[in-house]
This record gives C-alpha cells, sequence and structure tokens, in this order.
C-alpha cells in the first residue's frame, strides 16, 4: 500500500478524540507532522505521523496494526498501580503506570480500527539513570512488567532496546512501522534523570485513582 502524500505545514490533521492535549508540531527533518509524548502520556494516531519521547527509566510501547494503519505510543514511569483510576491519555494519573498505559494504548488502537491479532508490538527504554537515592531499579521493573504483559496478553514482541544506562530518544513511525532510537550518552543523561526524578516525586505525592538504531 502506497504511503500517503505528505501534508504542507498548514495541514494539520486533527487529533483523534482524546489526543487533542498532545503537542504536534512540523517535524522538518522527517518532512511530516510529530506529536511529542511525556511522561504519563499516550499518543494514538492514523495519520503518516511520527510520535516521539526521550526515556530514562521510564518504558515506552509503540504497538501498530499494520494492516490499518493505525498506531501509538505510551511513556509510562512505574510497572503497575493497584489504583483504579480513570483512562487519561494527556499525563493524568492513571497513565504513569504501566498496567493502564499499556491497556489504553491498545484499547485505543483497536477502537480507532485496529484488531488485537494484527498488532506489533515494540519496546524501549528502561535505562539505569536514576540516582542510588531513589528507585534506581525501576527501569528493570518497567522491562520486566512489559515482558510480562505482553507474554500474558498473548502479544508477540517483534523488536525492542532496553535496559542499559543511557537515556534514549525514540521517534515512532505507526504507518511504517520504523523505529528510530538514539541513546543520549553526553550531556542529555543528568537531564533526563533530574527530570525523572522530580517526576517520580510527583508521583509519591498524588498517587493514582548518540547514534542512531533502526527497529
Amino acid at each position: 500500500m502506497a504511503l500517503p502524500k505528505t501534508k504542507a505545514p498548514g495541514d494539520m490533521p486533527p487529533a483523534l478524540d482524546g489526543f487533542g492535549g498532545i503537542k504536534r508540531y512540523w517535524d522538518k527533518t522527517n518532512d511530516k507532522y510529530a506529536a511529542k509524548i511525556l511522561p504519563g502520556e499516550v499518543y494514538v494516531t492514523t495519520e503518516d505521523e511520527v510520535i516521539t519521547t526521550v526515556l530514562g527509566s521510564c518504558v515506552s510501547a509503540c504497538v501498530r496494526d499494520p494492516i490499518f494503519k493505525v498506531g501509538g505510543m505510551n511513556h509510562f514511569m512505574l510497572p503497575l498501580s493497584s489504583g483504579s483510576g480513570s483512562w487519561d491519555s494527556d499525563g493524568g494519573l492513571s497513565t504513569r503506570y504501566g498496567n493502564y498505559a499499556m491497556e489504553l494504548l491498545i484499547n485505543e488502537i483497536i477502537k480507532h480500527g485496529g484488531s488485537r491479532k494484527n498488532l506489533e508490538v515494540k519496546i524501549f527504554g528502561g535505562g539505569k539513570v536514576l540516582s542510588k537515592t531513589m528507585s534506581s531499579n525501576v527501569g528493570e521493573r518497567n522491562i520486566h512488567f512489559v515482558e510480562e504483559y505482553l507474554r500474558l496478553e498473548g502479544l508477540k514482541l517483534e523488536a525492542g532496546d532496553v535496559g542499559d544506562i543511557y537515556p534514549r530518544k525514540v521517534l515512532f513511525h505507526p504507518y511504517s512501522g520504523l523505529v528510530r532510537v538514539k541513546k543520549l550518552r553526553n550531556m542529555h543523561n543528568r537531564t533526563v534523570a533530574e527530570r525523572e526524578t522530580a517526576y517520580m516525586k510527583q508521583i509519591d505525592q498524588q498517587p493514582a485513582s548518540g547514534e542512531i538504531d533502526l527497529f
């Protein structure tokens, strides 16, 4: 199937219901619109967009239906919550946790035309970037959670890049399935660690109700 014609910067496609709060912009490098998600956010699209995020100990799952051309990405900090918080794609409390973020992402893809049997999954992140005074094993816990989640749900893991000690910048093209990953080996490490440390403190206070690799 041919790729859709690239839209001009003035023709930003409308976001799907529930995802209007996600920051989007024209990405000159990729010649298409991009959605930038932060910790606790999820974005799903039926357009030829790119979804991008920066991960430290957090994990993102990139999920798509290659037949019906719908896909999305999440970004979660902690694996599980036993709370009963409501779904919230725009950075609410529930989607900070892997169990909510995974369910929301998959359900929204199916809601917008995808089929569970077609889903392709790629996972990224889980680096050990937090200080010893924080939950320094949170990356490992996130990796274990998402791998076990996929196993229990019968979803096939197509590819991934997890663990290690570096933050990552991830760019996911749901329409084609291509993922570009750049490990941030230098000055960005401290910034990502500081952001995640502050984010973990926020979660505690508000509990839930270098090179580019291709994948």
